[in-house]
């Protein structure tokens, strides 16, 4: 998972659990493609810092909060743009998408393609058709149906409990958290349990850049529908810290649904 990075408009942020700092902030990016031409001269190179400078040209009065290559090859540079509110998306997507950038030392015009960043998140046929699929599950039983979430890339530091001089995360905090959208059955944080390493082989201790520890997590609904309410309000959300300085954070999480019994 990727680090925290500073928020400076938490304007579009919801709550998630204000006891704990804890809100919901809207993924706000974008895929950027440039196509590139064909090098004709031997030993003449595209610079992807001078295109990078150039996309930031190309917004005007805006500034991306972050813009980073996600992919180059000889035929285009794909980018990932993060900007501050999802308002400035589509604004950000007028001033680049279908134009093109004119590089120097170079004839040909290169092509600018954007659009908005499709995040990776189940839908309701996606968990819907699993369960139905599946022939050794019975829908009637808790965990063999869809009503547990798997989350991934939580900070250790956001879930621990208040003065207890810890940054372990807690099931108690947990539970106080995500039990907005409905009675919670269960929780699981894997990493507490030490055994459980020794048992499948598996490291539940995960370092995102920066060395803060994340850790996984298990939510399991005690009805669908509180599952159902988790879930939509998850879409398209990063995860929001806003400390007692009202200095805010956020993270990427990864949110995926599972069928275990807990």
């Amino acid at each position: 998972m990727a680090a925290a990075t500073i928020v400076h408009d938490a304007s579009e942020a919801v709550e998630l659990c204000a006891s704990y700092g804890l809100y919901l902030k809207p993924i706000t990016k974008m895929s950027i493609s440039v196509a590139l031409p064909q090098l004709k001269q031997p030993g003449k190179s595209i610079s992807n810092w001078e295109v990078m400078e150039r996309l930031k040209g190309m917004v005007q009065t805006h500034q991306f909060s972050t813009l980073r290559i996600s992919k180059s090859t000889m035929d285009f540079i794909r980018f990932e743009g993060e900007v501050e509110n999802k308002s400035l998306v589509k604004s950000f997507l007028a001033c680049l998408d279908g134009k093109t950038i004119k590089l120097s030392g170079f004839s040909d015009i290169l092509k600018v393609r954007a659009a908005e960043y499709k995040v990776d998140f189940p839908t309701r046929h996606d968990w819907d058709s699993f369960f139905r699929d599946a022939k050794d599950m019975n829908e009637t039983l808790p965990g063999e149906r869809p009503d547990t979430i798997h989350l991934e890339g939580l900070p250790c530091k956001w879930f621990a409990l208040k003065d207890s001089g810890s940054e372990k995360p807690s099931e108690e905090v947990l539970i106080k958290v995500f039990k907005k959208f409905g009675e919670i059955r269960n929780v699981d944080i894997p990493m507490l349990d030490p055994y459980r390493e020794e048992m499948t082989g598996r490291n539940f201790h995960t370092f995102s850049f920066g060395g803060h520890l994340n850790f996984e997590a298990y939510v399991q609904y005690r009805e669908y529908v509180g599952f159902i309410k988790a879930m939509n309000a998850l879409r398209g959300m990063k995860l929001m810290y806003k400390g007692d300085d009202g200095k805010a954070v956020a993270c990427n999480v990864k949110v995926r649904n599972c069928g275990v019994i807990l």
